[in-house]
C-alpha cells in the first residue's frame, strides 16, 4: 500500500496543474524538430536542387553559341559574359537568376509546409497532445525553418562560388554598374548582398507561416505566398501608384543592386531591411495569435 501511495504522490499535479517532473521546454527540441524535417524528402529534395542548380548552369555555359546567337541575346548575353570572367560573378549570376523566384519558392516551401502539413497528416493534434505547448510548437518549427532557408541559400551561393573558381577562376569582381571590385573586397559584397536577401526574404518566411498556421493545405500555404508575392511585384511595376508603390514587400526586392555600385548606395538597403523585418514581425505575431487561439482538430 505504501508504494501504491508514493507512486500516486509522483505523479500528481503540482501547484500549477501540471504533472511533477513536466517541462514544457523538454517537450520538442529544435534538434528533433531538425532530424524531422532533414529525414522529409521535401528537404532533401529541396537543399539538392540548391546544389544542383549551379552546376546545370555550369554546364549550360559549356554550350556556346555562334556569334549571331550572342548579337540577338542583348544585355542577357552580356550578363553570361560576365558570368564566365570568374568564380565570384558567377556566384552573382546565380544569385541573379534565382532571388525573384526561385528562392521565394523555396523559402515558402519551408515556411508554409511546416505546421500546415502536419495538420494535413492527422499528427498535429497528437503533438499538442504530448502535451507541446503551442507557442514552443510554433517557435521551434519557425526557428527551424528559417535555418533550413538560411541553409538553402549559403548552398546555392557556396556551391556556385566553388565550382566556379574551379572552372573560370578567382578574379575580380565584374558588374554593368561599377567598375573591378578586388576579389577579397567582391567576397564581402556578395556576402552582404545574401545578407540582404536573407532578410528580404523574411517577408516570405513570415506570409508563409501565417498561412500555414490558417490553413491544413500545405500546397495552399505555400502556393498562396508565392501568388501574393508575385502580386505585389506586378503592382511595384505600377508607376501609377506613385509613393503607395514604396509601401509594397517587394519594392526594395532588388536593392541589393546597390552594394554593387562604386561608391556602395545603401539608403535603399536600409529601406528595405526595416520594412522586411515589420512586414516580417506583424505576419510572424498574427501567426503566433491565431494559432493559440484557434481549435485544433486535425
Amino acid at each position: 500500500m505504501s508504494t501504491v501511495r508514493s507512486a500516486g504522490a509522483g505523479t500528481a499535479p503540482d501547484s500549477a496543474g501540471a504533472a511533477r517532473g513536466y517541462r514544457p521546454q523538454a517537450t520538442l527540441s529544435i534538434w528533433t524538430e531538425v532530424r524531422r524535417q532533414a529525414s522529409r524528402r521535401r528537404t532533401q529534395l529541396a537543399l539538392g536542387f540548391m546544389i544542383l542548380l549551379p552546376v546545370i548552369v555550369l554546364i549550360a555555359f559549356q554550350f556556346e553559341g555562334n556569334g549571331d546567337d550572342r548579337e540577338r541575346g542583348g544585355e542577357f548575353s552580356s550578363l553570361i559574359e560576365l558570368a564566365t570572367a570568374g568564380g565570384l560573378n558567377f556566384t552573382l549570376f546565380s544569385i541573379f537568376v534565382s532571388a525573384s523566384f526561385l528562392l521565394v519558392v523555396i523559402v515558402a516551401l519551408f515556411c508554409g509546409d511546416t505546421v500546415a502539413s502536419e495538420a494535413s497528416w492527422g499528427s498535429l493534434r497528437y503533438l499538442l497532445a504530448i502535451p507541446v505547448p503551442r507557442a514552443r510548437l510554433l517557435a521551434v518549427k519557425l526557428v527551424v525553418a528559417l535555418a533550413y532557408s538560411a541553409l538553402a541559400l549559403l548552398l546555392l551561393a557556396g556551391t556556385a562560388l566553388l565550382i566556379g573558381t574551379l572552372r573560370y577562376g578567382w578574379a575580380p569582381l565584374r558588374s554593368t554598374v561599377a567598375a573591378e571590385i578586388p576579389p577579397g573586397e567582391g567576397l564581402l559584397r556578395l556576402l552582404g548582398i545574401l545578407g540582404y536577401l536573407a532578410v528580404m526574404l523574411m517577408i516570405v518566411a513570415g506570409l508563409a507561416f501565417l498561412l500555414s498556421v490558417s490553413t491544413d493545405a500545405a500546397l495552399g500555404a505555400v502556393g498562396g505566398a508565392v501568388l501574393l508575392w508575385i502580386l505585389s511585384s506586378i503592382l511595384d511595376q505600377i508607376t501609377a501608384l506613385g509613393v503607395l508603390r514604396h509601401f509594397l514587400p517587394t519594392h526594395y526586392s532588388t536593392a541589393w543592386l546597390g552594394l554593387l555600385s562604386t561608391p556602395v548606395q545603401t539608403d535603399d538597403i536600409v529601406r528595405g531591411c526595416i520594412s522586411a523585418i515589420c512586414y516580417a514581425t506583424v505576419f510572424w505575431s498574427l501567426a503566433f495569435w491565431r494559432f493559440t487561439r484557434k481549435d485544433v482538430v486535425s
